[in-house]
């Protein structure tokens, strides 16, 4: 389809340098695809993991790996018009989805964390498909941004400081391994590439939450409020998870709770 092709050449040539190539730093640098790998592209229905399932495509065409790619899709129990919106956007972009029932919003319903619960749940749901299509890794679609939200709300919300991985071993699926090779890719950049290919994605189809402001939505207000008064904030905050300085950390005392 000319489409497809104009949207796959639109990641290499227009989006090179705010796709393509933090794309392909964090595949090399986190030494996330080896040879042989069988990797299962988890598709949400929204603009990120379209595009990571693009990439990877475009990785497996020109990049010096030898690999394969499942595309899967969970159903958690999305309304119709987002299923056929889904459906629509997978033949525009030429991918052969495995699509599957499982749904969380049942499940999630009346329950004190559904947003925790569902992600839970649909893990170990994506886990199990990709590992009965024989797939040895899956691929998750988080971008730059929501590394820097997640470590916000860990310092801010639990009081611990950690950081969401770039690639993850399963201690629940043997020999089974998590990628995000959009680590280094930004927000904006994605929802650029939506809109110079007119592409229309599902946002939150959430039947629990109904789109619901929560604490990711707050996270993404105080980072614009950081780049405002210290441009690259948000990147000074990325590299300092990797500039731990263990000696002046003091996780390492026990502390004494109060009396």
């Amino acid at each position: 389809m000319k489409e497809t092709l104009q949207i796959e050449r639109s990641i290499i040539k227009r989006f090179r340098k705010e796709i393509w190539k933090p794309f392909v730093k964090s595949v090399n640098e986190f030494n996330m695809i080896q040879d042989g790998d069988k990797i299962a592209v988890c598709i949400s229905g929204g603009k990120d993991s379209f595009l990571l399932a693009k990439c990877l495509e475009e990785l497996k065409k020109h990049g010096k790996f030898n690999f394969s790619l499942e595309f899967i899709l969970m159903n958690p129990g999305y309304q119709k018009e987002h299923l056929n919106l889904i459906k629509t956007n997978a033949n525009i972009l030429g991918l052969d989805i495995h699509y599957f029932d499982y749904n969380i919003f049942e499940q999630i319903k009346n329950t004190s964390n559904p947003c925790y619960l569902c992600a839970r749940k649909r893990r170990g749901a994506l886990y199990a498909k990709a590992q009965s299509l024989g797939c040895n890794k899956i691929a998750l679609g988080h971008h730059f941004d929501d590394v820097i939200e997640t470590i916000l709300m860990s310092m801010i919300f639990n009081g611990e400081f950690k950081t969401m991985m770039p690639i993850l071993k399963s201690s629940n699926f043997e020999g089974m391994e998590l990628i995000r090779p959009l680590y280094y890719v930004r927000e904006k950049d994605i929802i650029s590439f939506g809109r110079y290919n007119n592409l229309k994605f599902i946002d939150c189809a959430c039947e629990v939450t109904k789109k619901q402001e929560g604490m990711r939505k707050e996270m993404k207000e105080l980072v614009k409020i950081l780049n405002s008064y210290y441009s690259g904030a948000d990147k000074n905050i990325m590299n300092s998870t990797f500039n731990v300085n263990l000696n002046t950390v003091i996780s390492h005392f026990e502390r004494k709770e109060e009396s």
